[in-house]
C-alpha cells in the first residue's frame, strides 16, 4: 500500500481540525448563515469550469435522483454547516471536535435502526462508554451538575449537527447513489445554496460583511474544507475503504486540541481528556469489535 493511502485521511482530518477553528474564528465576525451562504458560493465557483461539461452529459441519471442529492445537499452542506457555526459561539473548537468525532458511532447506531443492520457488541458497548464520556465532558468533570443546570447551548448544538451528519451518511448508505463524487458534491452545493438563499437574505445589514478579517476565512471554507478535504477524503477511502478511513476520524479531537491551543489560545483540561478519552474510546469499540450483541437462532428467520 503506498504510503500516500495513509496520508489521504490525516491530512483531510488535519483540514477538518482546521476547519472547526475557522468556525470559532467566524462565529466573532461574520452570522453562520452569511459564512455557510458564501463558502458555497465559492464552491460553485470554482468547480463549475471543471463539473458542467460532465455533468451535463450524466444529465438523465441527474434527474432520477435529484431529489435525494437535494436532500443530501440540504443536510451536509446546510444544516450541519451552520449548526457547527452556531455551536462555535459558545462552545470551545475542543468541544465541537470531540463531539464530532461521535459520528461515526452515531452513524452506526442509525444503521441499526433504519437500515435493519445488526446491532455488534461494540456498537452496544461503544453507545454506552461515549454516552458516559460526553456527559462527563460537557458537565465539565461534573455529571451532578449538569443534571442540575442543562446542557450547554452550544455543546446540544453540536451534537445535533452531528447527528444530522450520521443520517445523512446512513441515506446515502441506502440509496447508493450513481452519481459520480464531484458531481454529487456539486449538486449537493447547489441544493444547499439554494436553501440558504432566503436565509440570508434576511440577515440584517452588518452581519453579513465582506472583509479582511471574513474573506480568508470563507476562503478556507470553502476551498480547503469543503473541496481539499472532499478530494482527500475520496482518495483515501479508494485506496483503504470506508471502515479504515472511518478510525481516523478519532484524530480530529486531538489534532483540533492542538491547533486550538496554538492558534486561539484555548486550555486543556482534565475533562477534555477523560471525557474525550472515554468518548472516543467508546467510538473505536464500536468500529473494530464486530461480534453480534445476539446469536441469530437457527430458522428463526423463516418464522412467520
Amino acid at each position: 500500500m503506498p504510503v500516500r493511502a495513509y496520508l489521504y485521511p490525516f491530512l483531510a482530518m488535519l483540514l477538518w481540525a482546521g476547519n472547526v477553528v475557522v468556525s470559532k474564528l467566524a462565529a466573532s465576525s461574520i452570522a453562520p448563515t452569511a459564512i455557510t451562504f458564501y463558502r458555497l458560493v465559492l464552491v460553485l465557483l470554482v468547480m463549475t469550469p471543471f463539473i458542467a461539461r460532465p455533468l451535463w452529459r450524466n444529465r438523465a441519471a441527474l434527474r432520477r435522483q435529484w431529489w435525494q442529492l437535494a436532500l443530501c445537499g440540504v443536510m451536509s452542506m446546510a444544516l450541519f454547516q451552520s449548526l457547527s457555526y452556531r455551536a462555535a459561539e459558545s462552545t470551545t473548537a475542543t468541544n465541537m471536535a470531540i463531539v464530532t468525532a461521535l459520528a461515526p458511532l452515531m452513524t452506526a447506531l442509525l444503521s441499526v435502526l433504519l437500515l435493519g443492520e445488526r446491532l455488534t457488541l461494540g456498537m452496544a458497548a461503544g453507545g454506552v462508554l461515549s454516552f458516559g464520556g460526553l456527559l462527563y465532558l460537557v458537565g465539565r468533570g461534573d455529571v451532578l451538575a449538569l443534571l442540575h443546570q442543562g446542557v450547554h447551548a452550544g455543546d446540544a448544538l453540536m451534537l445535533l449537527a452531528c447527528l444530522v451528519f450520521a443520517l445523512y451518511g446512513v441515506l446515502l448508505r441506502r440509496w447508493r447513489l450513481s452519481i459520480p463524487a464531484w458531481q454529487a458534491i456539486y449538486c449537493q452545493a447547489l441544493a444547499a445554496l439554494a436553501c440558504m438563499l432566503p436565509l440570508f437574505l434576511l440577515l440584517p445589514p452588518g452581519s453579513a460583511k465582506l472583509d479582511a478579517t471574513t474573506l480568508p476565512l470563507i476562503g478556507y471554507a470553502g476551498i480547503g474544507s469543503s473541496i481539499v478535504l472532499s478530494y482527500l477524503w475520496i482518495e483515501g477511502v479508494k485506496l483503504l475503504g470506508p471502515n479504515r478511513c472511518s478510525i481516523y476520524v478519532n484524530l480530529l479531537p486531538l489534532l483540533t486540541a492542538l491547533l486550538a491551543i496554538l492558534w486561539l489560545h484555548e486550555s486543556m483540561h482534565a475533562y477534555h481528556l477523560v471525557g474525550g478519552g472515554i468518548s472516543l474510546l467508546g467510538v473505536l469499540l464500536a468500529q473494530t469489535v464486530q461480534r453480534p450483541l445476539w446469536r441469530q437462532r437457527p430458522g428463526v428467520s423463516g418464522l412467520a
